[in-house]
């Protein structure tokens, strides 16, 4: 049975902290996922060189083991949220974030530096889980949304300044800190919510772990229709996203000549995706999440084609690209939000599970893709284009699928 918007409003409990700090301490703890891509793609040449690493597009490796590794442990992080509270799993898993840290400054060879990747991205996983989990526990709905923008407008100051920091870092000192300053960042938080966050799961709400309860929890989530379909929407089209990470310093470098600026470009496209994350804050709880995500959907499809049609068949200038691209990019910031609060509104009672789901689920379908995208590289930015309108065009399938044929639906209590 679906329970009622008013059982779900009585249900959240106050914020344990002022609204502000609560923002930047969910904001950084969802920051050491961008920090552990972001900070090393300007590293990303050294560290192949100094392994030499025969194919350059195995560079790419570095950032695809730390994705893999925060896909599938989310499933088993979740159902312990729920029995052991968020607050256990979250400082748990910065510890083990914050050793594989400077473990990978360490690493013997190309092979081990990536299986410790995989062991960061595993750590970073629960760090996810928790922190979705407590987030939900504090809100939902238009709510949720608007604290989860507010969250993602500070995360997204990680991406504008991270590739600057890597290229600072490797001006003063050494590359290997590159992967240093993550377990530096990483203790930091650890001592930040072990004297400021409380735990927000409620002793009686804690579910036991065992074989039916995880079934069961998955159960719930599965069999939601609004919850599956923007979780494989946005799945789909955040796999655009990753594909320009994998493939962003060869874009700027080999297609357009200009890698020496790389942290300056990179930081101009988060830029606006922080912008519109905060714009999305703003104007969601007036609007609704659905209003606006399929309006944003279909501008992003239009500007993909637009972007592809100009670079196919008049020539590949670097600012007509840079600007379809970062407008292109800037509708993220008004679909993850808003297609996450969507897919959790009903999901209070398993808010681990839940938050493990569509992590898993996300994150390997997005990653999956955009490695795919990002492997395909073959000198132009056609490949890129091309897979940013099959892949908008696809999640705009799935949304209409979720919601029966009918978009832009102002009501936000639909099952």
């Amino acid at each position: 049975m679906t329970p009622s918007k008013e059982t779900i409003q009585s249900s959240i409990p106050p914020m344990p902290m002022p609204r502000w700090e609560f923002v930047a301490m969910m904001a950084s703890i969802f920051g050491l996922q961008a920090l552990g891509i972001d900070v090393m793609l300007p590293a990303l040449e050294i560290v192949g060189d100094y392994y030499a690493i025969e194919n350059p597009n195995d560079q790419q490796l570095i950032i695809f083991a730390f994705i893999l590794g925060f896909g599938f442990p989310q499933l088993i992080f979740g159902p312990i949220s729920d029995r052991f509270g968020r607050k256990l799993l979250l400082q748990l898993s910065l510890i083990g974030y914050l050793i594989t840290g400077f473990l990978c400054m360490i690493a013997p060879s190309f092979g081990s530096l990536l299986f410790l990747r995989l062991l960061q991205g595993v750590c970073c996983a629960g760090t996810r889980v928790s922190a979705g989990a407590i987030i939900r526990d504090l809100s939902k709905g238009r709510a949720m949304a608007s604290i989860l923008s507010l969250v993602y407008t500070v995360f997204m100051i990680v991406p504008i300044i991270a590739p600057a920091l890597g290229t600072a870092i490797m001006a003063v000192t050494d590359w290997r800190w590159v992967f240093g300053v993550l377990g530096v960042f990483s203790a930091i938080l650890f001592i930040w919510t072990q004297f400021r966050l409380p735990m927000t799961l409620d002793p009686e709400d804690r579910r036991e772990i065992s074989f039916g309860n995880i079934i069961n929890g998955f159960s719930q989530v599965l069999s939601h229709r609004i919850t599956v379909g923007y979780m494989l929407a946005s799945g789909i089209i955040f796999g655009c996203l990753f594909a320009f990470i994998g493939a962003s310093e060869q874009v700027f470098d080999e297609v357009f000549g200009r890698g020496d600026k790389f942290y300056l470009y990179f930081a101009g496209i988060a830029g606006l995706l922080a912008v519109m994350n905060y714009s999305n804050s703003r104007v969601v709880e007036r609007f609704g999440m659905r209003r606006i995500s399929h309006i944003v959907v279909l501008t992003f499809i239009a500007l993909s084609a637009i972007n592809l049609i100009y670079m196919q068949f008049i020539g590949q200038n670097f600012w007509v690209f840079y600007v379809l691209f970062v407008l292109t990019f800037g509708c993220f910031g008004m679909m993850g939000a808003n297609f996450s609060s969507l897919a959790l509104e009903y999901m209070g009672k398993v808010a681990g599970t839940a938050n493990a789901v569509y992590g898993f689920v996300t994150m390997t379908l997005s990653s999956f893709l955009g490695f795919l995208v990002a492997r395909s590289f073959d000198g132009t930015v056609r490949p890129l284009l091309i897979a940013y309108v099959l892949l908008g065009v696809s999640s705009l399938l799935v949304i209409l699928w979720t919601e029966c044929g009918k978009l832009f639906a102002v009501g936000e209590g639909k099952t």
